[in-house]
């Protein structure tokens, strides 16, 4: 059976071999592709080739002629997943199964404020909560910026913005009391930290300029928790708390295994997603949700559980051939880095 992987993160390389090391020694040929040769996760796939560098329609268009050149069976997308999810009978059509969810469902997630504003109207129906949300405002010139700090810092917390839509931790910054210091500028590496006056001074370049979500910085500790889920079954849940440095701790937290459960009876997403949150005064609040496979996704896997593969299984059969999971937890990990030799 043959797999294609498009434009993957590097860590991606941590699930091709798990895919190929699942436990029902069902065979695979894997296939990747990136724009860039040098892309690291292409030396772990059996076929490799360069991509053009295009996007939208005509890049649906690519994707579908790779399909049907390779003979692909399966095709785990992450560029342009959106768009391949809202043309997924183009893909069934030539016989191809593409681990995606509802496209709706993954345009709202990427979406930050769109998904707060969707989780706070379910509340209001329900007349229940979900999951705490941290307190934010939404702006988009330097004014409404002002404002929002000033509402947020009056209400006692350390203020942070981050992009509306924009992946990993991409043009987040926690402000900072007072400008910066010559000690900071020479002694500190790559801060995500910025004053007041900087971070305005930046803004007011332009009259408008992409939302931005200004909120709560949440001090505590953050948890991603890796879902598996199918057709409204929530088969899986693995918190995974980031501690010191690239330490990582798999928790049994019955508090976020419920919110865990609460997401996805709401949201219904399907096959691999990730649910981040932080604490802030022991209480977890939201940052996000990603409909993929996380960055940190083989970690939760040390569990004893395969969770790529078994994400395959349910797109291939649904929940029909899914085994009740019995994860191990309290597993400490970290990871060093290793040399590549490039082909």
């Amino acid at each position: 059976m043959k797999i294609w992987f498009n434009r993957w993160f590097t860590t991606v390389a941590h699930y091709i071999d798990l895919i190929r090391n699942n436990e029902d020694g069902a065979v695979f040929e894997i296939y990747g592709s990136h724009p860039n040769e040098d892309a690291l996760y292409l030396q772990y796939c059996d076929y490799a080739f360069v991509e053009p560098d295009i996007s939208g329609d005509a890049y649906i268009d690519y994707c579908l002629s790779v399909c049907i050149e390779k003979e692909v069976d399966l095709f785990i997308p992450r560029k342009e997943n959106v768009l391949i999810s809202r043309n997924l009978s183009k893909f069934h059509e030539i016989g191809v199964k593409v681990l995606v969810c509802n496209a709706e469902l993954m345009a709202l997630m990427d979406n930050k404020a769109a998904m707060y504003e969707s989780i706070t109207e379910r509340e209001k129906e329900k007349g229940q909560p979900l999951v705490p949300l941290p307190d934010y405002v939404v702006v988009n010139n330097v004014d409404e910026f002002r404002e929002a700090y000033t509402h947020l810092t009056k209400k006692g917390h350390t203020v942070c913005f981050k992009p509306v839509i924009g992946e990993g931790a991409n043009g987040f910054r926690v402000i900072k009391e007072g400008q910066e210091t010559i000690e900071e500028l020479l002694t500190e590496g790559v801060t995500r930290r910025i004053s007041m006056e900087h971070a305005c001074s930046i803004l007011s370049q332009k009259e408008t300029f992409p939302d931005l979500m200004v909120l709560e910085y949440l001090e505590g500790y953050e948890y991603s928790i890796d879902c598996l889920a199918y057709d409204g079954e929530l088969h899986l849940a693995i918190p995974r708390k980031k501690t010191g440095g690239r330490i990582r701790e798999l928790e049994d937290n019955q508090e976020l295994l419920a919110i865990a459960r609460a997401l996805h009876r709401e949201y219904n997403i399907d096959y691999i997603s990730n649910i981040q949150v932080k604490f802030s005064k022991g209480v977890p609040k939201l940052l996000e949700i990603n409909p993929r496979m996380a960055g940190g996704l083989n970690i939760s896997c040390l569990s004893g559980v395969n969770i790529p593969y078994e994400a395959i299984k349910l797109l291939l059969h649904g929940n029909s051939q899914v085994d009740k999971f019995t994860p191990t937890m309290g597993i400490r990990a970290s990871h060093i880095e290793k040399e590549i030799v490039l082909m």
